[in-house]
């Protein structure tokens, strides 16, 4: 099966202005420093960003193609599914290639490790899944710690019979951490869920799972990369 990794990189960003063109490590941005690491794992065929940012075409290699994402497909309402989806179309047509596999890889996510993403690929292949995600233990317990508020009153987000009076006790919860995403082409075009009973995980440490939604996030994680 042929893999296709989408690198998909709009301009602008409600949280940080032009949060995606950061620069990360070694003057690379974002997306460059996600393209290094695409281009590292040889199991991966081809390349695709997808992106409505001008003059992107900084690392040239012919397992790249940059493609100009289509406005329609470039505001900030937009589910990330549907672009991934334009992405592989446009790639199977471009490339000639029938692409079984498909890695998304997300600019704000870099502290994954090449391993990282060699791992998630080869338990994909082994378990014959739907799809991957990743995801690490969470800080946060929506059975200890986690609230929602309503009309001023506030009260756990998971409503549970027995009361936990430590988080140690409470059952273990896990948050996604948008680093790295695997699909069979069949179940990324006929599903808008990321979850079915074949869905697999794949389990990375809080400390290479940061995602960068936040100036201070931005400083930790160019801190942490600076000392890999």
């Amino acid at each position: 099966m042929k893999i296709i990794c989408t690198i998909c990189a709009r301009k602008g960003s409600k949280g940080i202005k032009n949060k995606n063109l950061l620069k990360i490590k070694n003057n690379l941005n974002l997306i460059d420093y996600t393209l290094k690491q695409a281009l590292k794992v040889k199991e991966i065929n081809k390349i695709l960003v997808s992106s409505d940012i001008k003059n992107l075409k900084t690392i040239k290699n012919k397992k790249i193609f940059y493609l100009n994402r289509p406005r329609k497909l470039s505001g900030d309402k937009i589910g990330k599914l549907d672009v991934i989806r334009h992405a592989v179309k446009f790639s199977e047509e471009h490339f000639k290639i029938n692409f079984g596999y498909i890695i998304d890889l997300d600019v704000t996510s870099p502290l994954r490790t090449i391993n990282d993403i060699k791992k998630a690929i080869q338990i994909f292949k082994k378990k014959k899944s739907n799809n991957l995600i990743t995801f690490c233990k969470s800080r946060k317990n929506p059975y200890f710690n986690m609230i929602e508020r309503k009309k001023n009153k506030f009260k756990l987000i998971k409503n549970v019979k027995k009361i936990f009076l430590r988080r140690q006790d409470a059952p273990k919860a896990y948050e996604m951490n948008a680093s790295i995403y695997i699909w069979k082409k069949k179940f990324l075009f006929s599903s808008n869920s990321l979850f079915s009973n074949k869905t697999i995980g794949y389990e990375m440490p809080y400390e290479r799972s940061i995602d960068i939604d936040s100036l201070s996030d931005y400083k930790i994680v160019k801190k942490l990369i600076s000392k890999k």
